[in-house]
């Protein structure tokens, strides 16, 4: 009997462990860092960053977000920019070659955290909504959020071009996390 209750629990907490965890890793595949800036007050130019890694927690009461996406993966679909991009005078990803988000606070609208990128670390708050959440059809579970808000890039001492090439840079991180 004793035995029997013991085993009883024992599944209880497995199936409650493995229904309620809430550790996520970045599906890199469904992930997306993108930005847009103005340039010269004629078009607005776009991008992403096509290596990002990460993970976020949900459990209430200590959610988390950790992002790095590899700087020198930052694609504008023209190669010639971005090679000057990469360069000093914007990235310097030889000097920096990571950027990284680190949240700080996690509430159901909001994304606040550490951004570091081109050697400085400013806190940032981003627009945080989610987008959804359910069984994975191949196995397992998933949920996706997206971030979204403006940040001045002079903070972070990229200057180049200011103000011909905005100094604000839009901001939308989609995220979809896998459970563990």
């Amino acid at each position: 009997m004793i035995l029997k209750t013991i085993l009883t629990a024992g599944a209880a907490i497995a199936l409650t462990t493995s229904v309620y965890a809430a550790d996520y890793k970045l599906d890199p595949s469904h992930t997306s860092a993108n930005f847009t800036v103005g340039h010269m007050g004629f078009s607005k130019t776009t991008g992403r960053f096509d290596e990002i890694e990460g993970s976020f927690t949900d459990t209430a009461g200590s959610e988390s977000v950790n992002v790095t996406i590899k700087a020198s993966s930052i694609d504008s679909n023209f190669e010639p920019r971005d090679k000057h991009l990469r360069s000093p005078d914007f990235f310097d990803v030889k000097q920096y070659p990571t950027i990284t988000f680190k949240s700080t606070s996690v509430t159901k609208d909001k994304l606040v955290g550490e951004l570091t990128m081109h050697g400085k670390t400013k806190p940032v708050t981003l627009d945080l909504e989610m987008v959804g959440e359910g069984d994975d059809p191949w196995g397992g579970y998933r949920k996706g959020y997206s971030a979204t808000g403006t940040i001045k890039r002079s903070e972070w001492g990229i200057n180049y071009g200011i103000p011909g090439i905005s100094d604000e840079i839009e901001l939308v991180l989609h995220v979809e996390g896998i459970r563990q």
